[in-house]
């Protein structure tokens, strides 16, 4: 009779700690769900994450924008996309013009016209050195940006500058006592920042 006893609590006991098991379950199983949601909230909202497959599609569409359209520099500061556009429109159909401006919305000086046709790109590269405004324009093909080929210009050293090390201790007690070193006084340039 005790060993029923025994049986029967061993299977209570394996029966709550089934049911904790399945509760405990449940708890993840919700609260993966609400991360994958709160996931796809976040993606929907910044943009899909780009895979390499989409990242080359892009790129490849980017180039091949990048064909149809020109450079302009010299663009006087009181020109409106209009302008330049109907100044471009005798080379072929224009899709969009962009003048550049910095981050107070001041014009930059420089704009990019996109043409529908790659072959209006020659047309207009004729328009270079004309006149708009007053002023001389630059055109040139554009350039498409490779990501990672920044320029590096590197600081030139300036010799008037001295290097500062790390403090290094010395290795050993100067006879005239900590600080006081005989100093030897050299020509030297003046310099009014020392």
């Amino acid at each position: 009779m005790e060993g029923e006893d025994v049986d029967m609590v061993a299977e209570e006991n394996t029966e709550t700690e089934l049911d904790d098991m399945k509760r405990r379950l449940k708890e993840m199983d919700d609260e993966a769900a609400a991360l994958r949601e709160m996931q796809a909230k976040v993606e929907k909202e910044m943009g899909p994450v780009q895979d390499p497959a989409a990242a080359a599609t892009s790129q490849a569409n980017k180039e091949e924008i990048d064909s149809r359209s020109v450079f302009v520099g010299n663009v006087d500061y009181a020109c409106t996309p209009e302008e330049v556009q109907q100044h471009f429109q005798s080379c072929g159909t224009v899709n969009r013009v962009t003048i550049r401006t910095d981050k107070y919305g001041q014009p930059k000086g420089y704009a990019y016209v996109e043409f529908l046709e790659a072959e209006a790109v020659q047309e207009a590269l004729l328009l270079n050195e004309t006149e708009l405004h007053g002023r001389q324009l630059k055109v040139t093909a554009k350039r498409t940006n490779v990501p990672g080929m920044k320029q590096f210009r590197s600081r030139r050293p300036n010799p008037f500058m001295r290097a500062r090390g790390p403090f290094m201790a010395p290795y050993f007690y100067p006879p005239y006592g900590y600080g006081k070193i005989p100093r030897l006084r050299m020509a030297t340039r003046y310099s009014p920042y020392y």
